[in-house]
């Protein structure tokens, strides 16, 4: 049986060369000028372009994103009470459980519960409630 050709399927096997873009000699010549008067101190006068490489409309769509924010959220966070943060502390260490331990019961990580009495966290109500289930504290509401 005689092999028939493949339906105009070849590779071409022949080097592809890229070439840098030529540069002008004015160009050459104006920067080994200016190289030149910096290495011995002279004073240069640069211009910059305006614009140049810069993406307009993303620096304006961030600024109004930045006041939308500054006008749309209250200026700081709340955190957690001082009563809560040591009630927190005192029924783990009532438990003789550690902040590790701690953490492992309710699911979470060891930087959260750290977090929550050193009242550096914003309170989240899921935590605080297992939180509870475990210290048998009530952390939330009325005490």
């Amino acid at each position: 049986m005689p092999m028939r050709p493949t339906g105009g399927v070849r590779q071409e096997w022949e080097p592809i060369v890229l070439h840098k873009p030529k540069v002008k000699a004015q160009d050459l010549r104006d920067t080994k000028a200016v190289n030149q008067a910096l290495r011995t101190g002279a004073q240069v006068q640069t211009v910059k372009k305006s614009d140049a490489g810069l993406n307009k409309k993303a620096a304006a769509v961030a600024v109004n994103a930045r006041k939308l924010d500054e006008a749309a959220e209250p200026a700081a966070l709340e955190k957690l009470p001082v009563d809560v943060r040591q009630a927190i502390q005192k029924a783990r260490i009532e438990k003789k459980m550690s902040q590790a331990d701690l953490a492992k019961q309710i699911n979470e990580r060891t930087q959260v519960v750290a977090e929550y009495e050193n009242g550096k966290a914003v309170p989240n109500q899921l935590v605080l409630g297992k939180m509870e289930k475990v210290l048998g504290v009530k952390l939330r509401g009325k005490r």
